[in-house]
């Protein structure tokens, strides 16, 4: 316990020997294991648990039980699950059934599964895992500790940073969407650019983020996204943003740091979105949006006013009939008056 207390910086309130094995939900948890009470619902009901410790906030206290306070006990939990439950990991080496192509350089313990299909002059850094199925195009450079899970493609020249999560069934450095319209037919644009992911970025299952025109593709320093995101050529997503199920960055399109994008939000290409923006579901986001807004609606609006509006659309038919009754009184009322 008093070792999982030094890791998160936290506070032992009770026995700081206890030997804590697994982390569980608050109704599920066994002797052994540690859970979480953040929320008011729990925080009532610390009695109720059959926890060893229950991971609380920093002015909770409750004298008989095993607490460990923390200033932020939801993060803190997320860190000791990664603790007591890592990720299991493949063995070090390249499987025989591995195809990798010349000039192919790795790290240290770097572990290549069944039937990946490696290019020329690929570099992957220490420790890094890619998983059955995964295809890595010529000229990829991989950093350190990078785990790309089945059937991810990163295609020719993309570099991906350290400590990055691919989730299954992704697709880097895809052609964008662009097009030449010359009468009734359509040209092709030849996208030579690349993608860039920075350091400590995960893509979540099934993302498409595309290649750039010319330039890069660029995900910038601990970006999440979640699955089936679409990012296309040469948007920028600035550091520690967060992409919800569903988005859709149209090209050119810049984001800056901070930003959340609720879930099947889609951005109009070629235009910027400050740091700290938030955008609701399904909002869709049409010119370019300041610092700090908080927005909603298609077309965009702030959060506030799209409230009021929600509020406003169910009455519409009563308005409707209103006004229509209220056009009939004043034409009886004009008759009446004569002229």
């Amino acid at each position: 316990m008093a070792d999982l207390a030094s890791l998160v910086d936290g506070r032992v309130r009770g026995n700081r020997q206890l030997r804590i094995k697994a982390a569980a939900p608050f109704d599920e948890a066994g002797p052994e294991a540690i859970t979480l009470a953040c929320h008011a619902k729990y925080l009532q009901r610390l009695e109720d648990t059959r926890a060893a410790a229950v991971i609380v906030p920093a002015d909770c206290d409750h004298p008989g039980l095993n607490l460990l306070q923390v200033a932020n006990p939801y993060a803190a939990f997320a860190r000791i699950i990664a603790i007591l439950h890592p990720a299991p990991r493949m063995a070090a080496g390249i499987h025989p059934s591995a195809l990798v192509g010349d000039h192919f350089r790795h790290g240290a313990d770097t572990a290549i599964g069944p039937m990946v299909v490696i290019g020329r002059n690929v570099s992957i850094g220490a420790r890094s895992c890619l998983h059955p199925g995964v295809v890595v195009g010529d000229n990829v450079i991989l950093g350190d500790d990078v785990h790309i899970h089945p059937n991810v493609t990163i295609m020719a020249g993309c570099r991906i940073g350290s400590r990055v999560v691919i989730q299954s069934g992704s697709v880097i450095g895809s052609d964008g969407f662009g097009y030449a319209p010359d009468g009734d037919r359509y040209h092709k644009i030849p996208h030579t650019g690349t993608v860039r992911i920075d350091d400590d970025v995960e893509i979540g299952a099934g993302n498409t983020i595309d290649r750039g025109t010319f330039g890069c593709t660029h995900i910038q320093h601990g970006v999440k996204t979640d699955n089936l995101v679409h990012i296309a050529h040469n948007v920028v997503v600035g550091a520690h943003s967060i992409l919800v199920a569903q988005v859709g960055i149209s090209g050119s399109a810049t984001l800056g740091r901070h930003v959340v994008l609720a879930g099947q939000v889609g951005v109009t290409g070629h235009l910027h979105i400050g740091d700290y923006v938030m955008a609701g579901g399904k909002t869709g986001i049409s010119k370019s949006v300041p610092d700090g807004q908080v927005i909603s609606g298609a077309p965009e609006m702030p959060h506030r006013l799209w409230l009021k509006v929600q509020r406003i659309i169910p009455r519409l038919p009563d308005l409707r009939r209103k006004v229509a009754m209220l056009e009939r009184r004043l034409k009886r009322l004009e008759a009446d008056k004569g002229p």
